[in-house]
């Protein structure tokens, strides 16, 4: 099952990061949060990931193309000849990583559709790249498939600043984007959708946003199951957040890093 990741926001909110990199390439503890996010997918299996770029994102294209130098120690051979290298003690991740630059003011329904050809016909997952969950991807996506609804998306309850989804029997009834107030079960992303979902988007997609007309109209139509996670989740929305999450992980007190807990 393949993983897509948005990543092509500008992170207006978090510019003091932001001016000179994407907001996916702020890093957490010496990493980009993409990486984060990566991690938490492939420590359940999960490692064809599909990400899609706009802001920069010749940056998340460079760190891929340099990983195995970044990430390990390296020998450079230099000759006359040439120079040669050889990597020692590469990283443990085995990943398929496919870029898709989805333009600079693409809006995220907009780019879930450029990347329709990269997907195929099964079902795959979908989240942002600013944020990270202790969620069960596994049991998420065994969730989603008992429910057999086009789409599933995890629900959280934070402080009300995100969209507030209307649950009922683990159906999403209504979809209101940030409402004021408290205990709202909200949209965490980490969504599992099947293929059939692309037949929601608008016709002309790239000025929608995936959290308006697709999901109003998938909650509409009885399609859009929600996944209750009563555990951790925490967005990087501001310079506070990326603190927080920093000192956590720092701290080796991060919930998302499940990859170490074994």
């Amino acid at each position: 099952m393949k993983v897509v990741i948005f990543a092509g926001g500008l992170g207006t909110r978090l510019s003091e990061e932001t001016e000179n990199r994407p907001k996916p390439m702020v890093e957490i503890g010496g990493h980009p949060i993409l990486w984060h996010i990566m991690k938490i997918y492939s420590h359940y299996g999960l490692t064809d990931f599909i990400i899609c770029g706009g802001y920069k994102s010749w940056m998340i294209h460079d760190y891929f193309a340099n990983f195995l130098h970044r990430s390990s120690d390296v020998t450079f051979h230099i000759s006359s000849a040439g120079m040669e290298t050889t990597i020692h003690r590469p990283p443990k991740e085995n990943w398929n990583v496919t870029l898709v630059n989805t333009g600079l003011k693409t809006m995220t329904a907009g780019r879930l559709a450029l990347v329709k050809d990269y997907i195929g016909q099964e079902d795959f997952c979908l989240t942002y790249g600013d944020g990270v969950s202790d969620v069960n991807i596994t049991d998420l996506i065994s969730f989603h498939k008992k429910n057999g609804k086009v789409a599933t998306v995890t629900a959280i309850q934070p402080d009300g600043r995100f969209g507030a989804l209307d649950i009922e029997n683990n159906s999403v009834k209504a979809f209101v984007e940030k409402p004021v107030g408290d205990g709202n079960w909200i949209n965490g992303g980490f969504f599992v959708l099947k293929n059939e979902v692309f037949r929601y988007l608008p016709e002309n997609p790239t000025l929608e946003m995936w959290e308006g007309k697709p999901m109003a109209a998938l909650s509409n139509s009885g399609q859009l199951s929600a996944y209750k996670h009563h555990g951790f989740w925490h967005a990087m929305d501001t310079l506070r957040d990326k603190q927080v999450l920093e000192a956590l992980y720092e701290s080796n007190a991060a919930p998302w890093a499940v990859w170490d807990k074994n």
